[in-house]
């Protein structure tokens, strides 16, 4: 079992530096609690080039972090409460939102990346995957590994999809360009990860509390049922609404 934590931004409140999301948006406090239950509880925080290294046998008290799009507090509240722990986490970065109000610099990737923090890509624009032709498809993919190898100075191997939305055509790209590591948002712990299709994630919201993270983590309980059955429930009015449509409601439901 591999579970790998999806974390957005981490914010007090909206006044917070970066981009608040009321459902995303982890309090910096309860942040730090649930990294302090992962070392009490012995969770090894490893990226995936190391954990899909033994892929075949996968160590049960590895965890992996990762946050998506490139939010500031990824650097001004996740690196030195990660650094503090000696954990690590992937931070995967969509490269046109790079130096945007809010959004993280080249030099704050850089700064990542020298603390030994993993690079990924989320996309250049943050479009749904799904929904572009192929040849848009593949420069999305191309231009923001290009520039986020450029910035960082190092290979970017690692995809995790914008908004969740991609299938085998979309996995099928991001390996034709080099990408080892392809990352969805289907929930589940990952009991056999593998290359050749998109891990799981388990997405970390503002009102999750300590004890229900603790089962997220451990895949036990309730609340991973519960996680499975909101994600199953959501697929019709995604399918019925399509991704703009969809999007559109959850803005103004939000």
């Amino acid at each position: 079992m591999l579970p790998i934590l999806m974390y957005h931004g981490l914010h007090r409140d909206a006044a917070s530096r970066g981009r608040f999301d009321a459902v995303y948006s982890v309090h910096p406090e309860m942040f730090a609690r649930q990294l302090d239950w992962l070392v009490e509880h012995r969770q090894r925080s490893v990226l995936l080039d190391e954990a899909m290294a033994g892929a075949h046998h996968v160590d049960e008290r590895h965890v992996i972090i990762s946050f998506d799009d490139g939010d500031v507090s990824n650097v001004d509240v996740a690196l030195p409460l990660l650094a503090e722990r000696g954990l690590r986490a992937e931070f995967f970065i969509t490269t046109d939102f790079i130096g945007q109000l809010g959004m993280l610099a080249p030099d704050d990737i850089r700064r990542l990346a020298a603390a030994g923090m993993g690079i990924g890509s989320h996309g250049r624009t943050h479009a749904f995957l799904q929904d572009l032709h192929t040849a848009a498809l593949m420069a999305e993919l191309d231009d923001s590994r290009a520039r986020l190898q450029a910035i960082c100075g190092r290979p970017v191997d690692a995809l995790a999809l914008p908004g969740g939305r991609g299938g085998e055509r979309e996995l099928l790209a991001a390996q034709r360009l080099g990408y080892r590591h392809l990352l969805g948002s289907v929930p589940g712990p990952n009991r056999r990860p593998r290359r050749d299709a998109f891990l799981q994630r388990l997405p970390i919201t503002r009102t999750l509390t300590l004890d229900d993270f603790a089962a997220l983590v451990q895949w036990r309980g309730l609340p991973p049922r519960w996680m499975k059955a909101r994600h199953a429930a959501l697929q019709m009015p995604k399918r019925m609404l399509g991704n703009d449509g969809y999007q559109r409601l959850r803005e103004r439901l939000l």
